[in-house]
């Protein structure tokens, strides 16, 4: 079984003009016979925008040193935009209730999946379905831009060596200009 959304809790101080420190999803279900922890999302969420300055998802991606670790470069709504800098294969996975869309800023990355395989090269972007089992690869360095969710799982409903967590997405990154 999957896992699930059932509640949502938001820490911050009282008042109109509050900054919300901290989101608990709690969540329902298990994962490889385990049961699936909280979710805890540090948050930016605010009445004034939270971005100051425009960034360049592509330099930072070029600047990332690991391939296949997302980091979070914005916030859209409920949603993280992150960028990774990829090659070789990360592994079959799925995610049962989130779409992740893909847009290519350097490379080109193929998403394998049970009814077919998709390509993409730069400039191009594609959605994987909630559900669907899929299987990225990039044969040399790719740099790519994730809109995914933020209770989205980087590697769904499995976890291997190349996981990481929602923490070390959010990791700061060096923002070149």
């Amino acid at each position: 079984m999957g896992w699930r959304l059932f509640a949502a809790e938001f820490l911050g101080g009282p008042g109109r003009h509050r900054t919300i420190d901290t989101v608990i999803f709690k969540t329902a279900g298990f994962r490889d016979n385990k049961c699936l922890p909280d979710v805890v999302v540090p948050a930016t969420f605010s009445e004034s925008p939270a971005m100051v300055a425009a960034v360049s998802p592509k330099k930072i991606a070029e600047s990332l040193d690991e391939f296949w670790s997302p980091r979070v470069v914005a916030e859209l709504d409920d949603s993280f935009v992150k960028v990774a800098k990829v090659k070789g294969m990360l592994a079959w996975h799925r995610h049962d209730t989130e779409d992740e869309l893909f847009f290519i800023l350097k490379g080109t990355l193929r998403i394998e999946m049970e009814a077919g395989t998709v390509e993409l090269g730069e400039g191009e972007t594609f959605v994987v379905p909630k559900g669907v089992l899929h299987n990225p690869i990039a044969d040399e360095e790719c740099l790519i831009m994730l809109i995914e969710k933020k209770t989205t799982l980087h590697t769904g409903n499995v976890e291997t060596d190349k996981t990481r967590s929602l923490e070390e997405q959010l990791r700061p990154v060096a923002h070149p200009i």
